[in-house]
């Protein structure tokens, strides 16, 4: 397909195929702040088996791929989520997976990935972004690489988190999304395009890394300076010209937050909903709460839960970690 376009509907029903019962069909509930005429639900998929939304991409692509022939072994590069819902999926059907992420991975996220029986090498932020970019790291060039965001099979099995939105809320008018890669934002925006095309994407970034907000402004994947935080699943320092291609005409409106503003989201879904959220999706509720103009049927993707539980004690206590 080119570049360009939304995946088609098709192959986000052919990823829902794949996928079967593998995961879950996760709930959409009622967010307990929702004010007279305007309704806010959460699309929870920190509930998945892996803690995070990666599990429906991930499993896409290696059934994908396997349908295509056998596997030597599999890799891919991730802040953690990724890694662990590849290597879950690997470790059932028998397929060797080795992961390539940041040293600064969460504790959480290198313990969840060691559970799942993948191999881990940590290197630095920029050369794991610069692996992801290039699709390819010399070591492990004989597996196949499953890249975390930038491909057709990660975004359309992203996409049944849009099929099953629309289907138990046709109304919907917005939904709230983190955007790292741009994977999932493009899989649900695809979704949407297709079964309703008045409903909008908002792209959610923390004020740490902005890349898509500034691609946004000057209308061309753009590198912005990233610092690191607490927010691992979202910003990026920089679009990728393909994935900026495909999202460009697909998500036209970005949100900003502050880690403050992050931090007091994902202490208000503990506390009002007992849900455990990471940085990425405490972006998007942030996001949703700080609107001005909320628009009347909202949904807010809780993208993942997999944070660290020292940061989650930190924020729990009222601190920005």
């Amino acid at each position: 397909m080119p570049a360009g376009d939304p995946v088609p509907l098709d192959a986000i029903e052919r990823a829902r195929h794949r996928l079967g019962s593998v995961t879950l069909r996760t709930p959409l509930i009622p967010l307990d702040a929702s004010s007279e005429g305007h309704r806010t639900y959460l699309k929870l998929e920190n509930l998945q088996p892996t803690g995070s939304f990666k599990v429906r991409g991930a499993g896409n692509s290696i059934f994908a791929a396997l349908e295509r022939g056998p596997l030597k072994g599999v890799y891919t590069t991730s802040a953690g989520n990724m890694a662990k819902a590849l290597a879950w999926h690997a470790q059932r059907l028998g397929v060797p997976c080795t992961t390539i992420v940041p040293d600064t991975a969460p504790q959480a996220k290198l313990e969840g990935i060691r559970r799942f029986g993948a191999e881990i090498i940590q290197l630095p932020w920029d050369e794991v972004w610069a692996i992801t970019l290039a699709k390819r790291y010399a070591p492990l060039q004989d597996l196949l690489y499953v890249p975390p965001f930038n491909h057709p099979d990660m975004i359309a099995g992203n996409g049944t988190i849009g099929l099953e939105i629309f289907e138990e809320l046709p109304q919907v008018d917005v939904v709230y999304v983190a955007i790292g890669g741009g994977g999932l934002i493009g899989g649900i925006a695809s979704a949407l395009r297709a079964l309703k095309p008045s409903a909008r994407c908002v792209a959610c970034e923390p004020d740490t890394a902005t890349a898509f907000t500034e691609s946004l402004r000057v209308q061309a994947a753009s590198e912005v300076h990233r610092t690191p935080s607490f927010v691992d699943g979202s910003g990026s320092m920089s679009v990728f010209p393909e994935m900026w291609t495909r999202l460009h005409g697909l998500v036209t409106e970005s949100r900003v937050v502050s880690l403050a503003d992050t931090a007091e989201a994902i202490r208000f879904l503990f506390e009002r909903h007992r849900v455990v959220a990471e940085g990425a999706a405490g972006t998007a509720l942030a996001a949703a709460r700080l609107e001005p103009h909320p628009a009347p049927v909202s949904v807010v993707v809780i993208s993942g839960g997999n944070i660290d539980p020292g940061t989650l004690m930190t924020i729990l206590s009222g601190s920005v970690p």
